[in-house]
């Protein structure tokens, strides 16, 4: 399993997840507790030891191999086919990929920042990003009027890293008057992000309607507030050694500054945290991230099962059947995974309270997808969080008796990835965990 450390979210980390998408690298994205915490994982002697400089997106892969950059990441990532498939298609890719770093991103970041509350407004800084995101935007305008895609005929990861650069763009700022002069530009962003392989990571992109503008309230809510130093208490004068006073001020060293991210971390690392919709349920003797770990590193049936069963709280849990209800719109068994995988990393934040084994059956044109999911409380876990609520209306769900055979059975097979499969009538395809 390939790993990707990053925090949710996170712009640069999706250039990476959408060039696993069209490689079909299995790629497992740590963007939560247990397996990571911003801050503090990222902080620990053992990532440091991999990423010395403990910054996200960083890739870790079964075999040891470290990689930390976002673009090297998505580039080992990514197969010829994106990455160029002649020596002038791969330079082109390189090209683009440079262009996003040095001529999108730094303006992106001094015009977008400022809304979000992360940087103090400039007027000056942000007039003249406006005027370069002009230049740039009549670069790629010239470039796309006979293009459907930046290089060649297909996505290339040149689309992939361009497109990511300029997400907080489109979604803050680019309101319909300033992209009206750009629409070569807007068609092919329109086009690459309602690609499924990058709406399975993106999820459905909002043009913006309305240019952001600074907050001076949010900015300010979002500095970290300063302590008021002490009083000084009146004392009975003593008499004095100022050089030797001054000599000890000079020795105090001043507390070494937290570590910084850089700006672009900075955007969604700083959103305000979210209320946890869990957070009204009694706590559980059922340890999920336990079952999780046998799970992960033991044998399904003569460990990781009786795990399960042992330790199952009938009260606190609840277990789901959930099938897809569309059948026939499944078409190529990829493309099938990618819905998977898809709703999977919508529902990142769902981690912690959850478990689940999410089946393909079938060949193409002809398949089902279901599986069995494991939710903290008695309650359909998707209608806790408007987040979590993109995908799970394209299910028909129903809840199982934990002390029935029907339940025993169905937790057995899916889990196990193997069994008749009564109730599907196809063959096993592949599947996909969420945990």
């Amino acid at each position: 399993m390939l790993t990707l450390y990053t925090y949710p979210e996170n712009w640069r980390a999706f250039k990476a997840q959408i060039a696993a998408q069209y490689s079909g690298a299995r790629l497992k994205v740590a963007s939560s507790p247990p397996a990571f915490t911003f801050g503090q994982t990222n902080r620990t002697p053992a990532f440091l030891s991999n990423f010395p400089l403990g910054k996200v997106p960083a890739y870790q892969g079964d075999d040891g191999f470290c990689l930390f950059e976002s673009n090297a990441i998505a580039h080992y990532l990514s197969n010829d086919a994106i990455r160029g498939a002649t020596p002038q298609a791969a330079a082109q890719v390189l090209q683009w990929v440079s262009f996003a770093d040095s001529e999108i991103v730094p303006p992106a970041s001094a015009w977008v920042f400022p809304t979000l509350g992360i940087m103090q407004f400039n007027k000056q800084a942000t007039e003249q990003a406006k005027e370069d995101i002009k230049r740039v935007f009549t670069v790629l305008n010239q470039h796309l009027n006979t293009r459907t895609f930046l290089v060649g005929e297909r996505v290339s990861l040149a689309d992939i890293t361009v497109v990511c650069s300029m997400l907080w763009l489109y979604k803050q700022v680019l309101e319909p008057s300033f992209r009206q002069p750009y629409p070569n530009v807007t068609r092919w962003f329109v086009t690459c992000v309602n690609q499924p392989q990058f709406k399975a990571v993106l999820g459905e992109v909002k043009l913006c309607e309305k240019m952001a503008q600074f907050d001076a309230k949010k900015f300010a809510e979002m500095q970290p507030k300063k302590e008021a130093p002490p009083k000084k208490e009146k004392a009975a004068k003593e008499p004095a050694k100022p050089q030797e006073k001054k000599e000890k001020k000079k020795e105090e060293k001043k507390p070494a500054p937290e570590e910084e991210m850089d700006d672009c971390d900075a955007v969604l690392a700083a959103e305000p945290k979210a209320k946890d919709p869990f957070a009204h349920l009694p706590k559980s003797p059922f340890v999920m991230d336990e079952f999780k770990r046998k799970y992960s590193n033991e044998d399904t049936l003569t460990v990781a099962l009786p795990h399960f069963w042992e330790h199952f709280d009938r009260e606190g849990y609840s277990i789901w059947y959930g099938q897809y209800k569309y059948p026939e719109e499944l078409t190529l068994t990829f493309k099938s995974c990618n819905l998977i995988t898809g709703m999977f990393q919508r529902l990142d934040k769902l981690r912690k309270n959850a478990f689940a084994s999410v089946i393909l059956f079938g060949t193409n044109n002809d398949s089902s997808i279901s599986g069995i999911w494991v939710f903290r409380g008695q309650d359909l876990a998707f209608t806790l969080s408007e987040d979590w609520q993109i995908d799970y209306e394209s299910y028909d769900w129903r809840k199982l008796n934990p002390d029935s055979e029907e339940c025993k059975t169905m937790v057995k097979e899916y889990f196990a990835w193997e069994g008749e499969f009564k109730h599907v009538g196809k063959s096993f395809n592949q599947g996909k965990i969420f945990k």
